[in-house]
């Protein structure tokens, strides 16, 4: 399980998460939301340790992540994919794929498992990465992150401005990774994503959380979603 307690962080003086505390259980998809700025990607880079923790804890399963330095982090199970994606677009998506792998130390049957979630994949493994389209490199984004074999997953807002069959498949991979017992963090902004794919939801307003509802007892006009995602 991923903990975090009473977590602040910033970027130099300015201070952007105040004193959060949340947790993302094995085999749930715990989903973030709220307004612009409340710290969403600031949350997810600073597990990461991309965003210096100033106090608080960050632990996995008992490791201390946030004493570790950013690229000590996925050695320890934690894959993120960001907003933007930011894929190494020079290099053909077998090299994306391959420094995924090299991160903890996995091979061939790894691979191939990932590109059986993505097969369109498969036929450009051969492709410069700049040259996928938009799903395709977030499929590469995502495939990418899942060749660490993660136990947690952090992925921020990885179906903004794709088509609804791209969207489909994204959800599809991430409810089969539920299924195998990985913890997913994700950042959505669409109520019906949510409860789509959330176990829990947790709603975030000026760098802190200020509610967490079972999906169970959220519907599609609760009023959380008009508090602190709606304009």
């Amino acid at each position: 399980m991923l903990r975090i307690d009473g977590l602040s962080a910033g970027y130099g003086p300015v201070g952007v998460l105040h004193d959060l505390t949340l947790e993302a259980r094995a085999a749930q998809i715990t989903c973030i939301m709220g307004r612009n700025g409340a710290g969403k990607s600031t949350l997810m880079k600073c597990i990461m340790g991309l965003v210096p923790a100033s106090r608080g804890s960050i632990t996995l399963d008992g490791v201390a992540l946030h004493s570790l330095p950013a690229h000590r982090v996925p050695g320890h199970g934690v894959a993120y994919v960001p907003q933007g994606r930011r894929l190494f677009g020079p290099l053909t998506v077998a090299e994306n794929l391959q420094i995924g792998l090299m991160t903890r130390n996995m091979g061939d049957e790894t691979r191939d498992r990932v590109l059986d979630l993505f097969p369109r994949l498969r036929e450009r493994l051969d492709q410069v990465a700049a040259t996928l389209s938009g799903g395709e490199q977030q499929m590469l984004a995502i495939g990418r992150a899942l060749c660490l074999e993660p136990k947690v997953l952090l992925l921020d807002e990885p179906t903004e401005g794709l088509q609804p069959s791209m969207i489909a498949l994204i959800r599809d991979v991430v409810l089969r990774l539920k299924e195998t017992g990985v913890a997913t963090i994700l950042v959505e902004q669409r109520p019906d994503a949510v409860l789509q794919l959330a176990d829990r939801v947790v709603f975030m307003a000026n760098g802190t959380v200020a509610d967490c509802s079972e999906r169970a007892d959220l519907s599609p006009d609760a009023p959380q979603f008009m508090a602190y995602v709606g304009v």
